[in-house]
């Protein structure tokens, strides 16, 4: 779990050399606890050869059982400490992996990798830190040979010199040296980041798919509402404007045609029977009667019998689908061809859906022009969003003089 990989550069040099400054001290904390766990594997390292061989195994046990007795214990703190510093290097929080209800440390798989983590931090880590360090502080040795080498004769690691004179070789390797140590220090940092998110973080695999959950989740909930607001609207206003309909033509038959009151109530019932097409469209527009009737193919027919261009429909959906897949295909394509119409000066479309292997493949094609570009409008950019919605993916080919596909696929599970 990488968190400044890839992301080199001077702005995040003074977060690097934050985490890097605050490692020594965990490192030395952490190691006195440790250190006394590993006491009798110390004393075992001295009795091996003068001791008998029941001692040696019973300095071994006793080593085994601190540690496994101890080890997870002392490593839970480290590790809240550990996430909390990882905010040095990135300022997006590392929640614990830990879930559903406490088990004992000893039973915790978390805890192990706690523990393997604090291992590593008072071991491995603490070796590198020191070659880091030698070769900043060599790199400074040499820089700075002319001015110790003036009064009197300085080892330089790989020589003496007693000279400044003699020193300028090592400091012009020096100064080329200081820019690779401190490439050599974000490596290590990023390193260390990542080793860190990677044992103490959570399992990147479940992450994914509690996310793909949490986004099916909100697409249903949108999905529902949509309904609803669909259903709201069809049942309860569009009803009672009917009703106001049907009063005014009543009245405006009841009253002269040329009386004042005549044509307010002719202005009136036209502008109800405007508004009732407007409503009618609307509730289309959220849920299409007919996608909720007959299903998708025969709702891109009719998306194709309404557009201004010849469009061939080509629909090889052997079943219903999801009414979250249709819901979100059939606005793909009524969008996709709405583009068509508007922007691509084509005389023809065609509008092409299949399912394989429990995945949807809608594919929209046009003669026009080309040259579209997500990047310009927010049309493409908003369909790639709803197809993203439902865990799919969206492709656009539309090369200068076209012609112009667009491919969306969505999983029907």
């Amino acid at each position: 779990m990488p968190r400044l990989g890839g992301r080199r550069g001077l702005r995040w040099w003074p977060r690097a050399l934050a985490y890097l400054l605050s490692s020594p001290p965990v490192m030395l904390t952490v190691a006195v606890p440790l250190g006394v766990l590993g006491l009798p594997w110390l004393m075992l390292l001295t009795e091996v050869g003068r001791s008998s061989f029941a001692r040696i195994v019973l300095l071994g046990l006793v080593g085994l059982l601190l540690v496994a007795g101890f080890g997870p214990l002392i490593a839970r703190p480290v590790a809240a400490v550990e996430r909390w510093r990882l905010r040095l290097a990135d300022p997006r929080p590392v929640p614990s992996p830990r879930s559903g209800p406490a088990r004992p440390p000893w039973l915790d798989p978390v805890a192990w990798r706690e523990f393997a983590y604090a291992i590593l931090l008072v071991t491995v880590l603490p070796a590198l830190y020191l070659l880091a360090s030698m070769s900043v502080l060599l790199a400074l040795l040499w820089i700075a040979a002319p001015l110790l080498a003036e009064e009197q004769p300085v080892s330089l690691g790989f020589g003496e010199v007693s000279s400044a004179a003699g020193a300028l070789p090592y400091t012009v390797a020096g100064i080329l040296l200081l820019p690779v140590t401190a490439y050599l220090l974000l490596i290590l940092a990023d390193g260390h980041v990542a080793l860190a998110g990677a044992l103490l973080g959570g399992d990147s695999r479940d992450q994914l798919v509690e996310i793909a959950r949490s986004r099916s989740r909100l697409a249903d909930a949108f999905e529902a509402e949509r309904r609803r607001i669909e259903r709201d609207l069809h049942d309860g206003a569009q009803q009672r404007l009917i009703g106001l309909t049907l009063q005014l033509g009543l009245a405006r038959h009841d009253l002269p045609p040329e009386s004042p009151a005549g044509q307010a109530v002719a202005a009136a019932h036209e502008q109800a029977k405007q508004l009732m097409g407007e409503l009618r469209d609307l509730i289309q527009g959220i849920r299409p009667q007919i996608l909720t009737d007959r299903g998708l193919p025969a709702a891109l027919r009719e998306l194709a019998d309404r557009s201004p261009i010849g469009v061939r429909v080509d629909a090889t959906v052997p079943e219903r689908l999801p009414a979250q897949v249709e819901t979100t295909a059939y606005f793909v394509a009524a969008e996709a061809l709405a583009n068509v119409a508007k922007h691509a000066e084509a005389s023809q479309a065609a509008v092409e859906a299949t399912v394989r292997n429990g995945q949807l493949t809608l594919v929209v094609t046009d003669d026009g022009v080309g040259g579209a570009d997500p990047v310009v409008g927010s049309g493409l950019t908003g369909l790639a969003d709803r197809v993203g919605a439902i865990g799919g993916t969206t492709f656009l080919s539309s090369p200068p003089g076209g012609p112009t596909v667009l491919k969306a696929e969505m999983p029907c599970g």
